[in-house]
């Protein structure tokens, strides 16, 4: 278990993160460095949209999965990092 603290903490330090997110299969969080209602909004949306980008990779070749998804906007950048059982979500603003 240290090293998964180990890491998270690792990410955490970069500069401009601003959140880490880790949600299990369901898109149920597990573990945050968020307050509750920001996780939640967080954990069900990026759940859906890797979810259905996962599956229009799957459709365009079925031998092909995803492997990260990164969304840039005006205020942040969310970076995606799908796994079999959970799903990373980091927050970062991307002009720090």
């Amino acid at each position: 278990m240290s090293e998964i603290e180990e890491t998270l903490k690792r990410i955490q330090s970069h500069k401009g993160v601003i959140g880490i997110i880790v949600v299990n299969a369901e898109g149920i969080p597990i573990r945050t460095t968020l307050d509750n209602s920001t996780t939640v909004q967080y954990a069900g949306l990026i759940h859906q949209l890797a979810a259905k980008a996962r599956s229009t990779v799957r459709d365009i070749d079925p031998q092909n999965d995803l492997t990260f998804l990164r969304i840039r906007s005006k205020k942040h950048e969310i970076m995606v990092a799908p796994d079999k059982e959970y799903l990373l979500i980091v927050i970062q603003n991307p002009r720090e």
